[in-house]
């Protein structure tokens, strides 16, 4: 079955307005919220980073319906993964089924601010990354854990106020490893939309398939989300427009993946065009034209389908998207 889901911008908006609009995406039938997690927004000037810990308690108790997670958490830094475990676990507890916990490996401007730890190399944060995993699900399922792993210890802890219900663990990556480790170890993978399809169809989802595959899970309950970047008005020079403030998405891995400052990533975004601030984007005044520009995601595997939209007004799109562009994806995909 089908999940439509609504990306809260915790870069672009202040916790209150978010809590709006997840309210709104509830009653305009989305099936999820995922909100990221951001010391440090991508822009100094307007941003915003509210702690999604406690943003996703206010969303939990404002909402009654709709799935809420991260997209994504690091707990291997600022976090430490008992801490994760215990928020998780209390979160879980008070939004039984409704939690998702979304993880990923980090990017140095959130996280290197907030610590002032030399950011490693990508092998050490996808080590950290497998090691966080498995206490945080040590932690939900035994008691008085001694762990001794080569990053994080714990010496006879217990989560005492578990989830009723299983959070189930999303995990998020752009590469084969770390694709691969989700399919085998996640209960969903997450990646993003507007790259090129190869990346999916070649490296990705094969990898997840192929840790699934050693992991000996059902293919059918796992659960392939992918955040869809759509920029979508009546007026597509608006829609265009649009993504201009989101240009940051544009830069690639090596020109941002070690950016620490917020002012910094602002310069490098603003010096885009905006021909391509908008190359990650699904731009268009015309409904049909974004199912079919969504449907090449849906036929690869992907059946969560985040919107992330760039525009300043975003109750415009949640209403607009719902009453256009849901019904027809409903009707194409099931």
């Amino acid at each position: 079955m089908l999940k439509l889901g609504y990306k809260a911008s915790a870069e672009q908006f202040d916790a209150r307005q978010l809590i709006d609009f997840t309210v709104s995406a509830e009653r305009y039938g989305f099936d999820s919220v995922f909100i990221s997690d951001h010391f440090q927004p991508w822009r100094h000037t307007g941003g915003h980073a509210p702690a999604a810990l406690a943003w996703l308690g206010a969303a939990g108790a404002s909402t009654s319906r709709i799935a809420l997670g991260t997209s994504v958490l690091t707990p291997t830094f600022r976090h430490h993964p008992s801490m994760v475990a215990q928020a998780f676990g209390t979160l879980g507890q008070l939004f039984p089924g409704r939690i998702i916990l979304g993880v990923g490996s980090g990017e140095s401007l959130n996280e290197v601010p907030a610590t002032g730890a030399a950011w490693p190399e990508m092998k050490e944060r996808f080590a950290r990354l497998r090691e966080a995993v498995r206490l945080i699900r040590q932690l939900w399922t035994e008691e008085r854990v001694t762990f001794e792993g080569e990053y994080y210890r714990t010496e006879r802890a217990t989560i005492y106020d578990r989830p009723e219900q299983p959070v189930p663990i999303y995990i998020a990556g752009a590469g084969p490893m770390v694709a691969k480790f989700a399919g085998r170890l996640g209960d969903g993978f997450i990646c993003t939309s507007g790259k090129p399809m190869e990346l999916y169809s070649e490296t990705l989802l094969p990898n997840v398939a192929a840790g699934l595959e050693a992991s000996e899970r059902a293919s059918d309950t796992y659960d392939r989300m992918i955040e869809m970047k759509v920029s979508f008005d009546t007026d597509k020079a608006r829609a265009l427009a649009d993504t201009r403030l989101w240009a940051a998405l544009a830069l690639s891995p090596e020109e941002k993946m070690s950016v620490e400052d917020p002012l910094q990533m602002e310069a490098l975004a603003d010096a885009l065009p905006v021909d391509r601030a908008a190359r990650r984007w699904i731009v268009s005044d015309d409904p049909d034209e974004h199912v079919e520009k969504i449907r090449p995601y849906v036929e690869l595997g992907f059946r969560h389908l985040v919107f992330h939209a760039p525009g300043e007004d975003q109750e415009r799109f949640l209403k607009l998207y719902s009453e256009q562009v849901l019904p027809r994806l409903r009707a194409a995909f099931g």
